[in-house]
């Protein structure tokens, strides 16, 4: 094999468009396909053995999923440059991915050379958006909604976040559940997975840390210190 060549995994569950993404990469002289991975648990175990330069990954996937799969690959391989190709286009998918590692981000609908030139793109350091990713990042960062604690706390969701932010203003979870129209229960699992994500034992303890990353300044609810007792009660 020509050690000059980039050197692409490619993660798809569909066949067709497997073979298809192997055909289109065989036209560029300056690439190869060193294999193929149709589960997340695939896709972790040979980034590991193959050492692509670039995995190229859906996000939908049997046993890890696509996020997953990026973090581990990432976390043991910083040097793989991890491109997300997929049908997903939400806000949730494309930062989940940005914050799970992934140097790029194109849907499925790009055209050839675009995902050609992505692919030799990431491989070379640039972080690569599709037209309709990249203005949904733009309006990301320039609306509300970008929060000081995104940065701080990589790990958490945008959900999470934006819980974590309501924890750190003081509400109980019966008020978080108002807030954002959740169920209890859905409330509950978030805070669990936030104290979880940030080794913390209680919630005094994760308002502590959110305070200290900027979170919880927007919001005007009642006695806060009242609340701060709350301790480790997820209910």
């Amino acid at each position: 094999m020509n050690e000059d060549k980039t050197k692409v995994l490619v993660v798809e569950d569909h066949r067709m468009f497997s073979d298809g993404l192997r055909a289109l990469l065989a036209t560029d002289p300056d690439l190869v396909v060193v294999g193929e991975a149709v589960t997340g648990t695939e896709a972790v175990r040979m980034a590991a053995e193959l050492l692509p330069d670039v995995v190229l990954m859906d996000l939908h996937l049997p046993e890890v999923s696509g996020i997953e799969s990026t973090r581990q690959i990432v976390q043991v391989s910083p040097h793989i440059a991890v491109l997300v190709l997929t049908m997903f286009d939400d806000d949730e998918s494309v930062f989940a991915a940005m914050r799970a590692g992934a140097r790029g981000y194109l849907l499925k609908d790009a055209g050839r050379q675009e995902i050609l030139r992505a692919v030799r793109a990431v491989s070379g350091g640039e972080a690569i958006f599709g037209p309709a990713v990249a203005q949904r990042v733009i309006h990301y960062f320039q609306s509300s909604r970008g929060m000081p604690g995104m940065s701080v706390f990589p790990q958490l969701t945008d959900r999470e976040l934006e819980v974590l932010d309501l924890i750190a203003a003081g509400m109980n979870n019966n008020e978080i559940t108002r807030r954002l129209g959740l169920s209890p229960k859905t409330v509950r699992n978030h805070v669990s997975n936030i104290f979880m994500k940030l080794q913390v034992s209680d919630r005094a303890q994760a308002i502590v840390r959110a305070r200290e990353a900027g979170l919880g300044t927007k919001h005007t609810p009642g006695s806060r210190e009242a609340r701060l007792n709350a301790g480790g009660d997820l209910g």
